[in-house]
């Protein structure tokens, strides 16, 4: 597989992924990702963005004004 935008060789890796929810930082530690060796951009699948969204909807109701999870534990 190639990248998008440079058309580089793609790497497993992983990535810290960060949102806002109702003015709360919700940061998000070691999320699966594709990575390109050459410039970087990182790719997120679609069970892991599922994933990624049950998380954040368990996160909802314990807000305040900055939560940090590891995906491997919580997912």
């Amino acid at each position: 597989m190639t990248c998008f935008i440079c058309r580089g060789n793609l790497e497993k890796a992983t990535t810290t992924y960060m949102t806002e929810y109702n003015g709360c930082y919700i940061i998000i530690k070691n999320v699966p990702c594709t990575r390109c060796t050459q410039c970087g951009e990182e790719y997120l699948n679609g069970v892991t963005l599922k994933r990624i969204e049950d998380i954040i909807e368990k996160l909802k109701s314990v807000l305040t004004e900055i939560a940090v999870v590891d995906y491997t534990k919580a997912a």
